[in-house]
């Protein structure tokens, strides 16, 4: 998405505990995830900018990252189902030479479709849902299972890309 959108990076996995703590809000959750994988790799960024990102899902009061395995998919997409959920993404911008620091979240609602069980199963047997925050991609197969998004497209894919380019903006980073 950067790489469509002209800007340029260079990925640097980022090691944190990506534990929820006790009482945190999910706008709250996901900020921090960014906040401390931006920190984590900025060392290591020799004076460029540091972009960090974590995207979840909101079904009720559950959150939801991505599945730990099959039955944890099948899982959290029956939760989903028939249902209008929430998918926020923490972005953190470190720009070092600017002094800058910005964090924003983003948040788009998705409403999905009833599915039955025999969907469920065909969708986590196609492998898409294995490393997706709550077990699906929108970009794929369960594309057909939306029926409607209100917010950015980009955010539930797994980067608002124009959350993204404002904050590079703000700091004064010029894209062009």
């Amino acid at each position: 998405m950067l790489r469509a959108a002209a800007i340029d990076f260079e990925v640097i996995p980022a090691d944190v505990d990506e534990s929820a703590r006790r009482d945190e809000w999910p706008d709250t959750y996901v900020a921090r995830l960014a906040e401390e994988k931006a920190a984590a790799v900025l060392h290591k960024a020799a004076g460029k900018p540091v972009l960090a990102a974590d995207t979840i899902v909101v079904c009720g009061t559950d959150i939801l990252g991505k599945p730990s395995d099959a039955d944890d998919a099948k899982r959290m997409l029956a939760l989903l189902s028939g249902r209008t959920h929430l998918v926020l993404t923490g972005v953190c911008l470190i720009a070092p030479a600017a002094s800058s620091r910005q964090t924003a979240v983003t948040s788009t609602a998705v409403e999905f479709t009833h599915l039955s069980d025999a969907e469920i199963d065909w969708y986590v047997a196609s492998g898409e849902s294995s490393d997706k925050a709550g077990g699906y991609a929108i970009q794929g197969l369960a594309s057909r299972f939306v029926l409607s998004i209100s917010g950015s497209y980009t955010n539930v894919v797994g980067l608002p890309v124009a959350t993204v380019y404002d904050l590079c903006k703000n700091a004064g980073i010029l894209i062009s």
